[in-house]
């Protein structure tokens, strides 16, 4: 709905304006002084402004002033009225970046066709505004899945060249052989996941993203990213366990849950990486399954979340003391746990560390 405001020290001028823009699509707000039509316009921002010029104390010009003064006010656009019918004067309002006049007597027809010319061109002004803001978000999400594209694709590149220059330029065993093939295989997939994440993080941001759920099985999805990042962990002389609702979980265990399992894998490998790399040496990295009213996966690492970033953990591009980092990895992990019907909370303290919590369906 648009809001209008009618400043005029004549209660009787703003009855009439009233009367002759009254809709239902329209919010109208009155003063009858400056400093009050300051105060209003500054605390609802009004779509438009009609502002009389002759009024006492202040009058229209300076009210005009005032208001392209301030960033929250500069952009309403300000219709003068009045009885005034000269150049000069006209000229004044304009050069203060008044957008048209009214002039009394008020003509209905006038008044109706000149301030629904004037609402219009400020509500595609605001979508033009909008898109634009838009299509920064947009490149600038972009920008930084190339990033993470560009970042994440050195490792199995090397690798793929690797091992592929080691069987060029030496002799193996038909066993040793196969088994860099393999690897070269591996990397390859891993580039092509990569990808594909990339992708479907940005149709996410854009609400063009096909989800097509299933019910599945995830303990194979954690335990293949944990034996992924089994080297990061030993190097950090790190111990990680997985409980399901309380016990250690076991070969014969199942943990269901409905959602995408590529969705699942990149947003719990996210959360488990940002967990490894925020533990300290030695520490314990948690993962807790529980089968409640829906089923939860918390990750809990004794690192704490820097208190700069905590008011926006889940926003994009936000990141602290990672060298390289995209400031992508929670905010992906909330766009995909949210894709996927569930949720995702955090909770923080030097004391206690951080725990990480995917709520996801059953059904």
């Amino acid at each position: 709905m648009q809001k209008i405001l009618i400043v005029d020290d004549i209660a009787v001028n703003i009855k009439i304006l009233s009367e002759i823009l009254n809709n239902a699509t329209t919010d109208f707000f009155f003063a009858t002084d400056g400093i009050t039509a300051l105060e209003i316009a500054a605390s609802i921002i009004p779509d438009l402004i009609i502002l009389d010029i002759m009024m006492p104390e202040m009058d229209g010009y300076e009210v005009c002033k005032r208001l392209k003064a301030e960033v929250i006010t500069q952009n309403i656009p300000v219709i003068f009225l009045t009885t005034l019918d000269d150049d000069d004067d006209e000229a004044k309002g304009l050069a203060l970046g008044v957008v048209d006049y009214i002039n009394k007597p008020i003509r209905p027809a006038i008044v109706l066709a000149r301030v629904n010319t004037h609402l219009k061109l400020k509500q595609a002004r605001d979508e033009v505004v909008l898109k634009n803001i838009a299509l920064e978000e947009t490149a600038k999400l972009r920008d930084g899945v190339e990033h993470i594209i560009r970042h994440d694709l050195k490792t199995p590149i090397n690798g793929i060249i690797g091992f592929a220059r080691l069987l060029l330029e030496k002799e193996f065993t038909l066993e040793k052989q196969n088994q860099f093939l393999q690897m070269i295989e591996n990397a390859g997939y891993q580039m092509l996941k990569l990808l594909n994440n990339s992708y479907n993080l940005y149709k996410m941001e854009m609400g063009k993203y096909q989800y097509q759920p299933d019910r599945m099985n995830l303990l194979p999805v954690l335990e293949k990213i944990i034996i992924e990042t089994q080297s990061h962990a030993s190097f950090q002389d790190l111990n990680v366990k997985m409980m399901l609702n309380d016990q250690l979980v076991t070969e014969k265990d199942t943990f269901f849950v409905v959602g995408e399992q590529l969705l699942c894998y990149a947003m719990f490998a996210n959360l488990f990486k940002n967990a490894i790399e925020a533990s300290p040496e030695g520490a314990v990295v948690t993962i807790s399954l529980m089968e409640k009213d829906n089923p939860t996966v918390s990750i809990h690492n004794q690192g704490a979340v820097p208190k700069e970033i905590r008011d926006k953990f889940f926003d994009r591009y936000i990141t602290s003391g990672k060298f390289g980092g995209t400031g992508l990895g929670t905010y992906s992990a909330k766009l995909m746990a949210e894709t996927q019907g569930g949720s995702i909370q955090f909770e923080t303290s030097e004391e206690l560390g951080t725990t990480v919590t995917v709520v996801l369906q059953y059904e």
